[in-house]
Order: C-alpha cells, then structure tokens, then sequence
C-alpha cells in the first residue's frame, strides 16, 4: 500500500470518527480516535491517517518508524538501479586527418562500451559547406568502424553549420537484431520509395 511521507499519526489525526485497518490487514470498523490509539498502544504500535479524504478517513495500526525506514530504503534502492545515460559529443571537421579521425574512433567506442550517447558533430567553417559528402563519408565510415559497440539512432542530417549523427550503445537486442536500427530503417524506406 503506497502511503505518503506526511501522514498524521496517534494524536495528530484530526477526523471524529476513522475507519481502522490493523496491522494484518484486518478491518476493525469505523471507531473514534481515541479507541483506535488505544488499540494500536495495546498492540505497541502508532495509529496512522493513511487516506485523510476517506469520508471516513482510514487510519491504518503499524509501526511507523519501521515502515519510514522501509519506505527510505526502497527509495535508495530505486535510486541504485537507475542508469544514468549521458550525451557524449565529439567534434571534427570535415578535413580531419586520418591519425585524429582514427583517435575520435577509439573515444567514441570507449563512450559506447561505457554505455553512453555520443552525437558526433561535423562544423564546416566558410566554404567546406560545399563538401557536406566528405563530412557524409567520414560519419558512415565512423559508424561501420564502431558497428560492434554501437548503432545509429540518428542517421547523419545537416543543422545549419553542422552535420550531425548520433550512435546508442548495443543492447542485448541489438545484438541479437531483434530491433530496428536507423541504418535499416532508412534502408527500408529507400526500397519502398524505390517500389512505388
């Protein structure tokens, strides 16, 4: 039962009469405060206002320290299975040379077996804007470079001054090509373009 973190409980409840629910589950009908703290005082426990907009309100008899202390511990394991993917981005240039194109390959596999994004940017400066298929080339030849760590969630497009692609790390089903990625996608769409 999901129970918020500000909850009334023992003397601060404030409804006449509540409908009590004891510590098994059980309900124990509806009572006044007073009769419902002292039976969860009897039993050891705390009287919580679990639902305050009940008409009657429903407290329930627990332990509430032991149950903030679950409810903190959840939310730290929660906190431990999320993943946090973070965007990596790598610049070049159209005419970067072979050396330094070979040292962006290696960032962008490190990034991905990291389990990163990475958009990879290409910046034209003054006319290389003409040459948008050599910057096309290096960005597909980058792609099939690291094939075995990552595929291409955003095929490479022209924004302004800019070309980008981003790459996603392999996921169990990529492996296995139970998804679809970008690359096929596109290809898919080419042949039925092709079939019109």
């Amino acid at each position: 039962m999901f129970i918020s973190s500000e909850l009334r409980i023992n003397e601060e409840i404030r409804s006449r009469e509540i409908r009590v629910v004891d510590d098994q589950g059980q309900q124990l009908g509806v009572m006044t405060v007073r009769e419902g703290i002292r039976i969860a005082l009897e039993r050891g426990l705390d009287l919580v206002e679990v639902a305050p907009n009940a008409k009657p309100s429903v407290c329930r008899i627990m332990d509430y320290g032991k149950h903030k202390y679950e409810q903190s511990k959840r939310e730290k394991q929660a906190k431990k299975k999320q993943k946090v993917i973070s965007v990596k981005e790598i610049r070049m240039s159209p005419k970067i040379d072979d050396h330094d194109f070979n040292v962006k390959i290696r960032s962008v596999d490190r990034f991905l077996k990291a389990g990163n994004k990475v958009k990879v940017t290409i910046r034209f400066r003054g006319r290389e804007i003409v040459h948008t298929g050599i910057a096309k080339q290096k960005l597909d030849e980058l792609a099939k470079r690291v094939k075995d760590s990552g595929v291409v969630e955003r095929v490479p497009k022209l924004e302004g001054k800019n070309m980008i692609m981003i790459l996603v790390p392999k996921t169990e089903e990529t492996k296995t090509g139970n998804t679809k990625t970008a690359e096929t996608e596109k290809v898919s769409k080419t042949t039925a373009d092709e079939n019109c």
